[in-house]
Formats: structure tokens, C-alpha cells, sequence
């Protein structure tokens, strides 16, 4: 213990830090302090509803890549093409890509990022 530690104690101002209960608190919950804030982010969503395609929007407004998991909305096919629909609608309108990824996921880009759907397409592009 140092003097400080000491001084603090005597004063009655010394202030315990849990580092656990630090980082599980609600406002350290979208921050990442081992990084620099990004720029863009990949961000994991989940397809269970209609409301959902708003939330997909807005993250795609912000130039984020989205990887949609569609497996709540397989047992309603119909449902699902829907909703697809309407987010493919959107990512188009803002000049954005979309690729299924399996079964399970979609990949959804913002505006001017482009998804190479096949490995003839990468020599292709020259990446």
C-alpha cells in the first residue's frame, strides 16, 4: 500500500475499483477500451421481425456491415421472403450489397461496399 493509498484511507476518500463490476456496468457496455473508436463496425443482427428492418437502416446509414442470422424467421418461409425482400429493396435503393451467407446468415453492405459472391469473381476483380 502506498502513501497515497494511506492518505486516502486517513481521509476517508479512498474509492475501490472492481475492475469486473467496472466493465459489466451498463455504461461501459458499448465501449471498447483496448481500441480506438471505429470508423465503421461489423455488427452481428438478428431477423425476428418486421421492426427489425429499421434497426438494419439505420445500421447501414452509419456505413456499418451488417450479418444478418435469418434462423428465427426459417420456419416461416413466406414471412422471411418478405422481409428479405424489403431489405433488399432498401439496400439497393442506397447502392449497398447483399450475399447469403448460409442456410442461417445474410451479409448486408452499405452504400459502396461491394460483397465478391464467388472465388471466379475475386481473380476477376483483382483482389
Amino acid at each position: 500500500m502506498g502513501i497515497f493509498d494511506k492518505l486516502g484511507k486517513a481521509l476517508g476518500t479512498t474509492n475501490d475499483l472492481n475492475i469486473e463490476d467496472y466493465m459489466n456496468s451498463a455504461e461501459m457496455e458499448n465501449v471498447d477500451v483496448m481500441n480506438e473508436p471505429a470508423d465503421f463496425y461489423i455488427k452481428p443482427l438478428t431477423l425476428q421481425q418486421e421492426s427489425d428492418i429499421q434497426t438494419i437502416e439505420n445500421e447501414l446509414q452509419k456505413k456499418n456491415i451488417i450479418l444478418l442470422n435469418i434462423s428465427e424467421l426459417a420456419k416461416r418461409p413466406n414471412t422471411l421472403k418478405g422481409l428479405v425482400d424489403t431489405i433488399r429493396t432498401y439496400v439497393n435503393k442506397i447502392n449497398g450489397d447483399i450475399a447469403k451467407i448460409d442456410e442461417d446468415k445474410i451479409i448486408l453492405a452499405p452504400a459502396k461496399v461491394k460483397i465478391i459472391k464467388s472465388k471466379k469473381g475475386l481473380n476477376q476483380a483483382g483482389r
